[in-house]
């Protein structure tokens, strides 16, 4: 684009990560974030707090063209349509890394508004949540994670197979090839149960639950144990080798790049799964939150590292589904992420927690409970004919003790998404979204 002055804009890329764990809503929130902002730069009201922002700046916004990236494009269109079906479905889960890019164009502002248009890329890194559980295995060798992990599975009925596999083996066991790949595949399916069974977090490692394309390498058989002798070295060096390859990746120009980072969680749903489910949720929450502390990229200092603009500078902790209650209990929910995360992290890297509904179900309600009103939430459960009130419950601000537990949360509906606006082009109905995104584009902003 070139002006009558002849200036062509330099066009700005921002990288932003978007992850989380399990079931928090990471597909849904990047096809909302790209609907609102197409229909922001469209002239419709998608996101009102981002447009008091831009105090009456035009903003234009386009899908960008693929070009030559080997990365695979986030399929926008497909999860919009699913949203805009009448009744209204949830998009299907994303099985891999994508990328969703849109192009801003920002007028500037005031006495430079004669100037060209900021120009900006957006990039929405698509990371699996499970690989999100790897990080904090850099930081661990093979022995501590074992230790760790035996110690967590020692409290969970599911495990019985597993630790009777593992605790049947003698402790200085043959390097035995059958033996790893035995011990690997009951391992392996125990993660999945305690994913798709007890609604767990935190399963290391995670490409035991979400492979990389392609063919899985040998040194990916292994799994926790605790001995000293030939299996437990060939265990080591295979957990090694896997810690390696998650630290390459890394420094990969795909993650690399990234400036910024989005972490979502459910945390509703881990209250509502009781103690057990909540201190696995907070424990891998903590982990991940630990693991991003530390930024430096090939050794160099974080000022450095800021400096040259390598490495993330900002993290968004994201309590999803934030729509579950109503709005006086969503800055208690917000809070909750924070504590868990033990914000903020360091002088160089900007941290903020969020409560955030991608796409709204309900509306906020007041509904007598026991004689007693209180702030209540009405949507349409899946599969229902009419609307239908919720009250889960007071969410705490900080990690509940034992008093929160004798009065848990009552059920979470499974309620279906609000009608779309002219089927989405108008953008997708949400609860603080454009706060989320005024965090993470506040610089290009």
């Amino acid at each position: 684009m070139t002006t009558a002055r002849g200036l062509v804009p330099v066009r700005r890329v921002v990288r932003i990560g978007v992850t989380g764990l399990a079931h928090a809503g990471k597909t849904v929130l990047l096809t909302s974030v790209a609907a609102n902002l197409l229909a922001a730069g469209a002239g419709l009201p998608a996101l009102p707090a981002l447009a008091a922002r831009l105090a009456g700046r035009r903003l234009r916004v386009s899908v960008a063209p693929a070009g030559a990236t080997d990365l695979p494009r986030f399929d926008t269109a497909s999860h919009l349509s699913a949203l805009a079906r009448d009744p209204p479905a949830w998009p299907a889960r994303t099985q891999a890394i994508s990328l969703l890019a849109l192009d801003l164009e920002i007028a500037q502002p005031g006495l430079f508004s004669a100037f060209p248009a900021r120009r900006v890329r957006l990039e929405l890194l698509d990371y699996p949540g499970e690989w999100l559980l790897d990080l904090p295995l850099l930081g661990l060798g093979f022995g501590a994670w074992s230790a760790a992990t035996l110690r967590r599975l020692e409290k969970r009925r599911e495990a019985a197979d597993f630790l009777g596999f593992v605790g049947a083996l003698p402790t200085r066991a043959p390097a035995d090839e059958k033996l790893a790949r035995s011990g690997h595949q009951l391992y392996r399916a125990l993660l999945a149960r305690l994913r798709d069974e007890a609604g767990l977090c935190l399963l290391q490692p995670g490409r035991f639950l979400m492979p990389a394309p392609g063919g899985e390498p040998p040194w990916l058989e292994f799994f926790p144990f605790p001995g000293e002798g030939p299996l437990a070295g060939l265990l080591r060096s295979r957990y090694e080798a896997y810690v390696a390859t998650v630290r390459t990746q890394l420094f990969s120009p795909a993650f690399a790049r990234m400036e910024g980072l989005v972490v979502l969680v459910d945390l509703l749903s881990a209250l509502h799964g009781g103690p057990a489910a909540f201190a696995d949720a907070a424990a891998a929450l903590a982990e991940v939150a630990e693991a991003l502390r530390w930024r430096g990229l090939a050794g160099l200092p974080d000022w450095l590292s800021t400096l040259l603009g390598l490495g993330i500078s900002r993290v968004a902790f994201v309590a999803s589904k934030a729509d579950h209650v109503a709005d006086r209990q969503r800055g208690n929910l917000a809070a909750l992420a924070a504590a868990l995360t033990r914000l903020p992290m360091g002088r160089f890297v900007r941290t903020a927690s969020f409560a955030v509904a991608a796409v709204r179900c309900t509306e906020d309600v007041v509904w007598t409970l026991d004689s007693h009103p209180v702030s209540a939430v009405r949507g349409r459960v899946v599969g229902a004919e009419r609307a239908g009130r919720s009250y889960p419950g007071e969410v705490p601000d900080k990690p509940p003790g034992p008093e929160f537990w004798a009065h848990p949360f009552l059920e979470l509906p499974d309620f279906e998404p609000m009608r779309l606006p002219l089927d989405g082009r108008g953008g997708v109905p949400n609860v603080n979204l454009d706060a989320l995104l005024g965090f993470l584009l506040e610089d290009a902003l």
